[in-house]
This record gives C-alpha cells, structure tokens and sequence, in this order.
C-alpha cells in the first residue's frame, strides 16, 4: 500500500511517502499562514521529489492543529445551543460554568435544562421531556445555531436519552450538526459536557476544513481517500473525522510517537519529540502513546476524554535565547525561523544558532554566529538540557532507566546521556517522525462504557464487539483488526453486577 502522510505543526509541515514499510521521499516545508498552501506545497514537494504517479497513492493522511489552534486562540470557534437532560438534578452548575469567560462569551449560545437522565445505577431519574426537546430543537433552529451538543446524565451507562433527543432534533432541525456527549466523553458530567460543546463549536470549521483537505488533494491529481489523524495515533476517514474534530487534539505529537515506534522498531519507551516551537515528551506503551487517566484541560476548558498523556514544555528550534542574563524562551519563532533566526540571515538568537555554534547541526551559515561568546553558547545548551532532563522526569512512572527516541526537526537539542535514561536513541528521519506515524497509522474503534446483569466474560464480548464495529465504520478492514487493551472495573458501589469495561481494537484500512 503506498500513503502519504502530512502532519502540519506550529513552524514546519511535514510530508513523507510511505510504501508498506518503506519510506520513499520526504520533505520539510515552513508551516504558512493559511494552513492549506503548506499542505499543498508539502504534497506537490513529495510527489516531486519521489517522482510518484499520483494515480498510485492508496491513501492520504493529513495532522492537523488546525482545530487545537482554534480553541487556543479564540478563532473560527462557532455559539452553540447547549441541552443538558438532568432534571430535577444536576441542575447548580450550568453548563459552561468553568470556562474560560473569553471563550464562553464566543460559544455560549443558549442552554436548554430538561427533565429526564438517569441515576447512577441506571434508573431512570423522572421520565424524559420528549415535548420540551421538540420545543428546544425548534427554537435552536429558529435561532440560527449550527450545532448542537447534547449531555444527558450518566448517559455512558444508558445512552437512549441522548439518542432519542438526537432523533427528534433530526426530526425538526435535521441540518444542525448533533454531538452526542456518550461518544466522547467518560463518567463525570460536567467534563464530558465540556468535551461535547468544544466539538459543536468547531463543527463548522471541521466541515470547511476537511473541504479545503479534500480540493487541496484534487488539485494535486491524487485520487485516493483522505484521513485524519486522530490523539489516540490512528486514523479516521475525513467524513468520519469531521464530525468529531476534537479526537485531532495533541494528534501532532501522537503521530511523532507513533512514528518514533516504526523508526526505532521498539514498542515500550520514552519519546522526546522536539519541533520548532514545543518539545513534547511521552511513554509508548505497546508501540501506543500511553493514555492519560486525568482530566486534561484544552484552551482552559476542562475535559475528560480520550487524551494521550504528554508534557509539553516552551523548547523548540525556533525558541528564543536572551543572552544576559540567560533565558531560554518561552517565546518562539514558530514557522518565522527562516526570516528571524541569526543563521538565516535574521537578527534573533534562536536554540538553532546555539546548536549550529556548538557544532550539534549544520544549518544556514554558521559564520553569522562564529561571534557567540563559547562560555553563553554553553550556558545556554546547558538549560536547554536540563529542560529536557527534568521533563523527562516528570513523565517516568518508573525508578530504573528508560530508553528514550529522540525525534522531530530539533532532535539535536536531546543530549546523548541523560541522568534516568538507559540510551538516547537517534533514528533516520527523525525530523519528519510526525509525518512518518500519520503514513502508518491504522484505523482504531474504541468502546469504553458501564454494563450491567451480563457477567464479565459477555461484557467484554460485547464491547469488543462495539469497539470493532465502531473501527470498521472509521474505515478499517474487520479481518484485520485486533484488540490492544482491555479493561474491566467491577463497580461495587451500583447495583446489578455493575462492570465498567474498556476495550479498544484496531486495524487496516480496508482496500
């Protein structure tokens, strides 16, 4: 199977061709402004490089933070209606109470609290106020809203709720975008509610862009099917993805991961992913990201879903160097490191010109830094060093040494000994990891919800069977698919042989 893989970060976009396990061509092009003329000029570069027919591509995948930056930066976030199905219970905190007052002031539409959810062992609360939700769907229509997230308590036990609202807002305002919170989100309302409203908000960006993804791939000649990478390091097909933009989150560093494992051939280490303006540091597990298990906070807002468990810190290619006294970021170049860094014929000291002045990386011309004091130049190496040694640190749930794989554009920031770590592990394409764990992504189903009255044998029959057939709906081939983790939590405090069970697959993308 030949693909193309393109992960867009915050200074570089990144294309690899990949044929079954070998890479054919690369290329590195500057992240623009715009997002979509990089992804084009990163497709053109590749195919040009490599001298591949664009008829013979299988499949493109493309990672974005298109859809992180968004939430970040206050922009192309759409207001969204909101309907909680609660009462007479759960009704003190109304949705949108802990965000950000800046983005819930963009957001923030209007909130909808209905009768009906469920207690938690499963038990309807009151009966649920079918008339009220026809009423909420039509006034959501009449407002003008685009999208609609929909939270009904304990819906991860019993979604009928969410599902039966999910019908009736098709039924009266069939061409606004529904995100139910149960296909997102874990136990714990107002987190998955969170989650849920996020991914309203950017519906109408995610349609706009995979629409841009899609003509961007046209105008190339490439006729095969499009994919987005998800946070989990598996892939989506584009009609699939777009409905749940918010599974692209921290997709960048997941794909670096990912393409770590492939690269380094090892399953179980630590990964120090260095791009042009963040170092992103993490555990494979499995050949997997490791998951975090916490609530993880995205633009401020707190959310709990599916979440890879990583440490960003302000170190990158293109971070900023004060000299006196020393200071090592937190600004950054970002994508403007070709015009500002010193080596490039800019007036900015960067972690770049250090490196290339300690002789770490031959870039730009190395004359133009040949002046740096050698006693600052080793300051500085020295606390970029101990930023990387104390985040690594932080991420260890283990006392012994860990190897770690040292990918991205700035991998030469990573020294090679580093006190808690077995071996630095430097491998071919390192700068373009990213791009390489999109390329060999495959395709994941995941079930993760309460079950009750049915053993533990048949419960996890059963979410193996929703986790498979959630895959083969994102696009995977069913032969191929394989389970990768499985977890079961007895619940002793419910009624009912209560078994929380957690089961996730993947698989091949089908031909």
């Amino acid at each position: 199977m030949r693909r193309i893989g393109i992960d867009v970060g915050g200074t570089n976009t990144d294309a690899v061709l990949v044929e079954d396990d070998t890479i054919l061509g690369s290329i590195k092009t500057p992240t623009t402004r715009d997002v979509m003329s990089g992804i084009s000029q990163a497709l053109h570069g590749v195919l040009e490089n490599t001298g591949a027919d664009p008829g013979s591509l299988d499949a493109v995948m493309i990672g974005t933070t298109h859809f992180t930056n968004a939430v970040a930066q206050r922009r192309d976030v759409s207001p969204v209606a909101a309907v909680r199905i609660c009462l007479p219970s759960s009704a003190s905190l109304e949705p949108f109470i802990d965000w950000p007052a800046d983005l819930a002031e963009i957001v923030l539409g209007e909130v909808f609290m209905l009768e009906g959810g469920h207690e938690f062992d499963g038990r309807p609360l009151v009966p649920f106020d079918e008339d009220g939700m026809r009423s909420a769907a039509r006034r959501i229509k009449e407002a003008g809203f685009g999208a609609v997230g929909i939270t009904s308590v304990f819906s991860p036990l019993s979604s009928e709720l969410e599902d039966r609202a999910a019908e009736i807002m098709a039924e009266e305002a069939p061409d606004v975008a529904v995100t139910l919170s149960h296909t997102l989100g874990r136990i714990g309302l107002l987190e998955r509610e969170n989650a849920t409203l996020l991914n309203a908000s950017l519906q109408e960006l995610a349609y706009t862009t995979t629409d841009a993804f899609v003509r961007a791939i046209e105008a190339s000649g490439i006729t095969a099917q499009l994919y987005l990478t998800q946070n989990d390091g598996t892939v989506m097909l584009a009609d699939v993805a777009r409905k749940f933009p918010v599974f692209s989150f921290a997709s960048g560093p997941t794909n670096s991961m990912r393409g770590a494992a492939f690269l380094s051939k090892l399953t179980d280490a630590m990964v120090v992913d260095v791009g042009g303006t963040t170092t992103d540091v993490g555990m494979l597990r499995n050949g997997f990201p490791r998951e975090a298990n916490n609530i993880v906070e995205i633009g401020g807002v707190r959310t709990l879903f599916r979440m890879p468990d990583l440490l960003s810190i302000a170190l990158g290619g293109g971070t900023l160097v004060q000299q006196e006294p020393l200071k090592v970021g937190p600004e950054s170049t970002g994508y403007q490191l070709l015009e500002r860094g010193i080596v490039f014929g800019g007036e900015e000291l960067t972690a770049t010109d250090i490196a290339v002045t300690a002789g770490l990386i031959d870039l730009g011309d190395a004359a133009k830094v040949a002046d740096l004091p050698r006693d600052q130049v080793n300051e500085a190496l020295g606390a970029m060093h101990e930023m990387a040694a104390v985040a690594i640190d932080r991420m260890k749930t283990e006392a012994g040494d860990v190897p770690v794989i040292a990918v991205g554009g700035g991998a030469f920031l990573v020294p090679d000994k580093i006190a808690g770590v077995s071996e630095v592990i430097h491998v071919e394409h390192a700068g373009v990891a990213n791009a390489v764990g999109a390329a060999i992504a495959q395709i994941s189903g995941e079930c993760d919800q309460i079950f009750q009255g049915m053993g533990r044998e048949a419960v996890i029959a059963e979410a193996r069977k929703i986790a498979e057939d959630r895959a083969v709906a994102a696009g995977a081939d069913r032969d191929s698919l394989q389970t990768v983790e499985v977890e079961d939590l007895p619940l002793a405090y419910m009624p009912g042989d209560s078994l929380r069970a957690r089961v996730r697959v993947v698989g091949d993308i089908a031909a």
